[in-house]
């Protein structure tokens, strides 16, 4: 097995075999079943580690990337599952999201039961403590910040980013909340209206049956219709209202010493449970100053990085900070100078790109900056989110990247636009293999040459399978469920049938060679070999021995060869 490794930091490495990525339930349904089938003899050699989704941990949405804590998620996963895996030779990468956390975390909920007495007050941002002095208080209680602060800042979803929580003595407090949010009320019965008010039976009765048609018609207690029953509507509201529950993810205040209290807590757990990498979810949100883009702030950011990296080095852990950006803005650039591994979410795109026009040209670019700029990757084809195409900008012409665009449609992807911004494209939703045209030889051809790159190779288990788009997981999941259309989960049984396939066959060999031959690695020698526009030609040189694809992007063959692998 190929012993090249990265060497990050004092004590720490990476080794450049392919990842295996997924969720916990992906294969089989438990993390239980995913070892069983990376204990598989078909499976020899063939993973070096695996970033396990963050739906391993006890979390309540997003599939994961809202974690009420760190804990093994008992439904899916046991520390025997992780063990058993490690005794694979497996390490993992897991997710530490460090923007927010659950509103059900044990520190949200402290406030919602303390309110000022909670411990945890600070723990996530107090809009109106934030935005003190820079904005005028509204009557619905927060305050709506200054024109001149605020015009540039970058905000994931339409109005002000708060949650208004309601405290124990009634006051209601707007917390900073970027991301999902839900507020939920209770249906109520008449004898919980008679227990608050002094209210006869009938009365409690009807109104309890208007309330909660009103509730089913999605209107909020303020906006219900008390006609006929006046003189109740202040009590039954403010009854609903101290019944609210709450879904959604709260922004930590990382001035707080107990988030970074909470920050090393994690790391030390992440380490405890074998992580090698720890991927930074959502990092570049994290930093706010008022008038602050409110997205990559700077210095903010790069000091909050480093003060992880202090706390990861404490654990012998690898950051890799993941964000989305046009390549023209070079942040790739900028976390690769500060010494950190970066994404390369450029790939994918480049691929399909070189595919559908039968050129090398982009590619050997990428590959050249990657080499002349030491930029090391995570590389992949397929994923949990979506094909990058925002990060293109810059690297490929508009106009090829709308034609992309189109491309994958046709074949039956969903644009994501950048946060509900229309023409401001972000990623497209479909399955890699369905993006390709579902043609087998183009797949291979693409793992061949992912295998090929610069950086660690991540593979998504549904791209293994060559999985195709899945509508109708989109259509059950609904509004804002177009990222189910490439998190197929599959049993044992359809695993045991896809092993038998081809296509699967042939990439576990490609990811085998990967992963044993000595040529790879960080600290091996890649060499662009001259050729026809139309032919990718590139050679692996380490310790003596050599790996050479040649890949023809007009038939959509292959060709490897190795010397002393």
């Amino acid at each position: 097995m190929s012993t090249s490794t990265l060497n990050t930091s004092e004590n720490k490495t990476v080794k450049a075999g392919p990842m295996l990525n997924a969720y916990p339930d992906s294969i089989g349904g438990t993390l239980k079943d995913i070892a069983q089938f990376i204990k598989s003899p078909k499976l020899k050699d063939v993973f070096q580690s695996f970033y396990i989704l963050p739906s391993l941990f006890n979390t309540d949405l997003d599939r994961g990337f809202s974690v009420i804590n760190y804990e093994l998620n008992e439904m899916l996963a046991s520390s025997k599952d992780l063990e058993d895996l490690k005794e694979c030779g497996i390490a993992f990468k897991f997710d530490f999201i460090l923007n927010h956390a659950s509103v059900l975390s044990k520190q949200f909920q402290d406030i919602i039961k303390n309110g000022e007495a909670s411990k945890y007050k600070d723990f996530f941002i107090n809009w109106n403590k934030f935005w003190k002095g820079h904005g005028e208080m509204t009557a619905d209680g927060y305050i709506q910040p200054d024109a001149e602060l605020i015009k540039d800042m970058f905000f994931r979803k339409p109005g002000l980013p708060i949650l208004m929580v309601r405290m124990p003595d009634g006051k209601e407090v707007p917390y900073w909340n970027t991301f999902y949010q839900e507020v939920k009320y209770e249906k109520i019965d008449a004898q919980a209206i008679m227990e608050a008010i002094n209210i006869q039976y009938g009365a409690a009765d009807a109104i309890a049956r208007l309330v909660n048609d009103s509730l089913d018609a999605k209107k909020r207690p303020k906006e219900i219709d008390f006609s006929g029953f006046e003189r109740y509507k202040d009590s039954v509201v403010e009854l609903l209202e101290s019944r609210r529950k709450y879904l959604g993810q709260m922004d930590l205040n990382i001035k707080s010493p107990l988030v970074w209290e909470f920050y090393e807590d994690t790391l030390k757990k992440l380490a405890e449970y074998g992580a090698e990498i720890v991927r930074l979810d959502a990092f570049a949100y994290a930093p706010k100053e008022p008038g602050e883009k409110n997205f990559l702030n700077e210095p903010g950011t790069w000091n909050l990085l480093e003060g992880v990296r202090a706390l990861a080095d404490k654990y012998g852990l690898v950051l890799l900070p993941e964000i989305h950006s046009k390549y023209e803005e070079k942040i790739h650039e900028k976390i690769a100078e500060k010494g950190y591994m970066t994404y390369d979410f450029f790939l994918p795109g480049l691929i399909i790109d070189a595919f559908e026009r039968n050129t090398n040209e982009t590619l050997l670019a990428w590959i050249d900056d990657i080499q002349k700029k030491g930029i090391k990757t995570v590389n992949m084809l397929g994923c949990h989110d979506g094909i990058p195409l925002l990060d293109l900008k810059g690297l490929l012409p508009d106009e090829q990247i709308e034609t992309l665009i189109k491309t994958v449609v046709e074949r039956g992807g969903y644009v994501k636009d950048l946060h509900g911004q229309k023409n401001m494209y972000y990623q497209v939703n479909a399955t890699y293999f369905s993006a390709l045209g579902e043609d087998e030889q183009k797949l291979l051809l693409a793992r061949a040459i992912q295998m090929f790159m610069p950086g660690k190779p991540q593979i998504w288990y549904l791209d293994l399978f060559a999985g195709k788009n899945n509508h109708e997981a989109v259509e059950r999941a609904g509004s804002g469920g177009h990222k189910e259309i490439n998190r197929t989960n599959l049993t044992l049984e359809q695993i045991e049938e896809g092993l038998g396939k081809m296509v699967v066959q042939e990439q576990l060999e490609l990811l085998r060679f990967r992963n044993t031959c000595p040529a790879f690695g960080f600290d091996a020698k890649l060499t662009i070999l001259p050729s026809e526009t139309h032919i990718l030609k590139l050679q692996w040189e380490n310790n003596g021995c050599r790996a050479t694809l040649e890949a023809n992007l007009k038939e959509y063959k292959y060709k490897i060869n190795s010397y002393n692998c």
